[in-house]
């Protein structure tokens, strides 16, 4: 007799639990099976230790006492404006970048890493926890481009110093490209990969120089290509394929 291969048995109407949770947008499919191993989420009410543990659409899934709902995942591109604060929630922000996007989708999204209120450019929100820790964990390296206006003409020496990189308070930093964009050698453009907190304001900063203007002009593979300021747009399949492939 022909034993059933596991396509054949598999029910498509169950998916995995971690797979469930990452969803939900709740985190990463990595950080939803720590969740189950250290018991924190329950299952019609029992919790589920077990992993590879399936759920069905019909199953009631909990953390922390709430009900979870595995969304559709939404990926949304935004243009960001200068004076908008990259966060979900801050009772001290009078404009955060959620009040952009608030119509975008009926689920509930979340900013990919962050741009300080002053910079402008790409922002990408998402409910795709995994995706989403993928292209913020440095491992990753996912590139990022930024024009950059500075207060005086760089020099010669500075720009070869910015080239082979300088050491900051919370380590080294370097980035992969630099280039001088306009004729008064005040606008550049700076390839980086680092996704630490103001890196580029404070690359520039460390050898003298205000970054007067920055704006993020490519996010891994994304570009600003007919999206105006403060306005957003939902990525194309092709899009999305590209951002989940990021390795």
């Amino acid at each position: 007799m022909k034993r059933p291969n596991k396509k054949e048995t598999k029910k498509p109407s169950e998916i995995r639990l971690n797979r469930f949770i990452a969803n939900a947008g709740i985190c990463s499919r990595r950080e939803a099976d720590n969740l189950i191993s250290a018991g924190q989420v329950k299952v019609n009410g029992k919790v589920i230790a077990e992993m590879g543990y399936k759920v069905k659409k019909t199953d009631i899934v909990e953390y922390k006492g709430k009900k979870l709902k595995s969304e559709t995942h939404q990926y949304v591109l935004l243009n960001k404006p200068r004076g908008f604060v990259t966060t979900t929630k801050d009772p001290h922000a009078k404009r955060t970048v959620m009040e952009l996007v608030s119509k975008a989708c009926n689920e509930r999204i979340y900013p990919v890493g962050r741009l300080d209120k002053e910079t402008t450019g790409l922002l990408l929100f998402t409910n795709d926890g995994e995706t989403a820790k993928k292209l913020t964990h440095p491992s990753h390296k996912v590139k990022k481009i930024y024009q950059v206006e500075l207060d005086k003409p760089i020099t010669k020496d500075d720009f070869e110093t910015i080239l082979n990189g300088v050491t900051l308070e919370d380590g080294p930093a370097s980035v992969n490209e630099l280039a001088i964009l306009g004729d008064d050698n005040k606008t550049l453009g700076v390839e980086i990969h680092i996704g630490r907190n103001r890196i580029v304001r404070r690359i520039f900063e460390s050898i003298g120089y205000t970054v007067k203007k920055l704006d993020r002009v490519m996010f891994a593979s994304l570009t600003k290509k007919n999206l105006p300021r403060g306005k957003y747009r939902h990525l194309s399949p092709k899009e999305v394929m590209g951002i989940k492939g990021v390795k």
